[in-house]
Parts: C-alpha cells; sequence; structure tokens
C-alpha cells in the first residue's frame, strides 16, 4: 500500500503547497504561469488536489476551467517523492473531478524539462508541437489599471491632502512620518531612513482617519484601495483565504496605498486557537512582513480602538507608527467650520460661538451640522425671494440651531478610551 493518499486541496494546505512549487522547480526558465495566478484560481472552485503523507502536504496539483476546457496552472511534488507515481494519481484525481464538471479537453503549459513533464507522459498527454506559444507583456499602466480596477482602488483626485482642514497637529505629523519619506525616498536612503511600510492610525470614530488616508495617497499619487471587513467575509473560501488572495494581487501594483478600516474586526485579540478570528490574525500577520518588501507600498490600517487589536501587531517590525487622531480642538474646530462656512462669508458669523457650542464634535459631525444649516438658509432664502440678503445674524442662529439637534458622534467613554490608547499605545 502507498504510504500517501490523494484528496481535495484545502484553505490550510496552502502554505505547504506554495513551499513544495518553490522548492521543487526543475528548471530556471520562467513557468508559463506565475504562483500568483495559481493561487487566485483556488479560488475559483475549479478542482485542486494534493497528495498527503499524514499531514504533511508532498504534491499538488491546481487547474482552471474555462467552460469545457481546463488547463493544469501547477504541478508540484516534493523531491524526495518524486518517481512514486504522485505525478500520475494526482492529475487522475483532477480529471476524474473535472469530467464530473463537464470538462471535455485538459491541457498544459510548461518549460521543457519542468517537474511534472513525466508524469504528463505517463498520464497520456501528448505534446503538440506544431503549436507555438504566443505572448504579449501588458505595459506597466495598462496591467495595473487592469487589476486596480478588479480591486475596487482608484488613485485620489490631487488636492485632498491640501484641502483637509483643522487638525494641524496630526496633518504634520502624518505629513513629516509618512510623506516626507516616501516622497524623497534618495534622501531618505542618504540619512539610513526607511521609509515607512506599514502604520495604525488610531482614534475615536468619526475623526477623519480614512480622510487622512486617501489625503496621503492623493499627495503620493498613488493608487488607493480600501478593504472593508464585510468585503473580506463574503469570500466563499473564507477570510483567512480572502486577505492571502488580496496581498497576493496586489503585489502584482507598483505602487499602492492598501487601507484597512475597522481593522479591529480582522486583527483582533487572539485568544481561543480554534476560532475563526485566531487563524485570521495569524494569517494578517504572516502576510504584513511579505507586503513590507516593496518600497511603494504603504498599508494603512485604521481603528477605533487599538486596544483591542492582537499585541503582536503593535510590536515594532510590523507598523512603523501608531499615530493618533484624535478628536478636533479649539483651532481646529475653527478651521473646519471655515472651511464649512466660507472663507469669503465667515466674516459676519460669531464663529467663536460655533466653536464653543461643537465641543467633542468631530468633523463629520461640523459638516453634518453645516450642511443642515445651509439646507435652511437656502429653503429660507427661496421662499423670501432672491432680493433679500442674507442676514449673518439669521445665519448664525441657523448654525447654532443646527448644532443643537446634531447628535455628536463621541461619547465620555470615547474620549477617556482614547486618551488611556494615547497613552499606552501610540507610537509616532
Amino acid at each position: 500500500m502507498t504510504p500517501w493518499r490523494v484528496r481535495d486541496l484545502e484553505e490550510s494546505d496552502l502554505d505547504q503547497v506554495v513551499r513544495i512549487w518553490e522548492e521543487s522547480r526543475d528548471t530556471e526558465a520562467e513557468p508559463a504561469v506565475c504562483l500568483a495566478e495559481a493561487v487566485s484560481a483556488l479560488h475559483t472552485d475549479a478542482p485542486a488536489i494534493v497528495a498527503v503523507v499524514g499531514d504533511q502536504v508532498v504534491g499538488a496539483v491546481v487547474s482552471v476551467v474555462a467552460q469545457e476546457h481546463a488547463w493544469v496552472l501547477l504541478l508540484a511534488i516534493g523531491r524526495p517523492w518524486r518517481g512514486h507515481g504522485i505525478g500520475s494519481a494526482l492529475l487522475a484525481a483532477l480529471e476524474g473531478r473535472l469530467v464530473r464538471t463537464g470538462v471535455r479537453r485538459i491541457g498544459a503549459l510548461l518549460p521543457e524539462g519542468e517537474v511534472g513533464e513525466r508524469a504528463f507522459r505517463n498520464s497520456g498527454y501528448a505534446s503538440r508541437p506544431g503549436l507555438r506559444y504566443f505572448e504579449k507583456p501588458l505595459t506597466a499602466d495598462s496591467a495595473e489599471a487592469t487589476m486596480l480596477d478588479q480591486l475596487g482602488g482608484t488613485v485620489p483626485d490631487s488636492g485632498l491632502w491640501e484641502g483637509i482642514a483643522g487638525m494641524t497637529s496630526e496633518k504634520t505629523l502624518i505629513e513629516r512620518r509618512l510623506v516626507l519619506p516616501l516622497e524623497n525616498p534618495e534622501v531618505a536612503e542618504h540619512y539610513q531612513l526607511v521609509p515607512p511600510r506599514a502604520v495604525v492610525l488610531f482614534g475615536p470614530p468619526g475623526t477623519g482617519k480614512t480622510t487622512f488616508a486617501r489625503g496621503v495617497a492623493s499627495r503620493l499619487r498613488w493608487p488607493f484601495i480600501e478593504v472593508f471587513p464585510y468585503q473580506l467575509a463574503d469570500e466563499a473560501h473564507g477570510v483567512a483565504a480572502a486577505l492571502r488572495r488580496l496581498f497576493a494581487r496586489v503585489e502584482h501594483l507598483d505602487r499602492v496605498v492598501l487601507f484597512f478600516d475597522e481593522a479591529e474586526e480582522i486583527a483582533s485579540e487572539r485568544h481561543d486557537p480554534t476560532t475563526l478570528a485566531h487563524r485570521v490574525t495569524n494569517e494578517l500577520l504572516k502576510l504584513i512582513p511579505q507586503f513590507r518588501r516593496g518600497d511603494h507600498r504603504l498599508l494603512i490600517c485604521a481603528t477605533n480602538a487599538v486596544r483591542s487589536l492582537d499585541p503582536a501587531f503593535l510590536r515594532p517590525g510590523r507598523f512603523d507608527y501608531l499615530i493618533p487622531v484624535g478628536p478636533p480642538d479649539a483651532d481646529a474646530r475653527r478651521a473646519i467650520w471655515t472651511r464649512y462656512i466660507g472663507p469669503d462669508r465667515v466674516a459676519g458669523i460669531e464663529l467663536e460661538a460655533l466653536v464653543e457650542a461643537s465641543d467633542r464634535f468631530t468633523p463629520a459631525d461640523i459638516e453634518y451640522a453645516a450642511r443642515t444649516a445651509a439646507q435652511s438658509a437656502f429653503e429660507r432664502h427661496l421662499a423670501s425671494g432672491p432680493q433679500e440678503a442674507a442676514d449673518p445674524v439669521q445665519l448664525t442662529g441657523d448654525y447654532l440651531q443646527a448644532i443643537a439637534h446634531t447628535r455628536t458622534s463621541l461619547t465620555e467613554d470615547d474620549i477617556r478610551a482614547f486618551d488611556h490608547d494615547l497613552r499606552a499605545a501610540a507610537r509616532v
């Protein structure tokens, strides 16, 4: 009886499959299909088979299906297990599953002398010397545009960074720590300064963490990809698999700001090793060091509660900085109100009254109150006729009334929790 058996590939096998593929290749020739493409195919429900000895994966085959035609994307066999018939058994199992899905033709494309060539011949595959392999390298711009579109990313409009009003201390800190080293890599290298690769922005909800992340991408002119936990949860093969697929695809982008909102949802503190949250956190811990190898990549994670993140994320080596983005102080509220009222109209408004009345407001709260007041003034203007000039006193009343009817995003508990995180976790 053979010491190995074949079965369907499971999510937990992927790390071993990647290792076998990297270690088992026999030629220096560039493979027709890269590893990232094979990994991505695992999420299309096309058959994939592994050979195992106990819990150890010793061989794997991955396919992709297009109607009645299937292609073998990856065939890997551990070197100690060559010549045992594993390749032929993997192909036989794969073929059986493909036939049941309606596939009528299966092919493979691999460099001459590559691992698995004997297995294909022994399994009845015939090479077709009359065929020619055509390949067209896409330009970086067109390939990146396609990948960016698939990931839902965009290059933010220019001027977003300059348009961030108030929050001067946070803006200055983020500019010095993140933007300037990435904008000036040659100067950074001269002083042995490694530009940041991953940062956490933490603070209460509505304080502008997403705005700052988009602003950084706008300032750098880098593509911006925003990831929400619910998007990962929709992946049929689980959140951990969705994370692997996402990071594998992002590697094809030359420059990118990858932004995770509500990071505590996928990087929570590990307690029970049998839970999904534990596996997802482990996966992200493994992926971040790989992401950090790119020179023009920046991972930004935003969280309302940095204390809920697993401690392993907060240690130096994964995130360069843990930057607080707190509620706007009086100066920041003054600047934000000026932006939404309009610099040309603010002179007649009792601005200090608005600043005082909006204590504990976030930038999002101020934006909402300003829009509500503007709507009231707009409707009154239409009702009274265009000949009547706007009364600054009345406008001030509109803003104060809007403030009074706006439910603030922050509670006293939010403020206390942020102050605790600020003392315990900030690393700037």
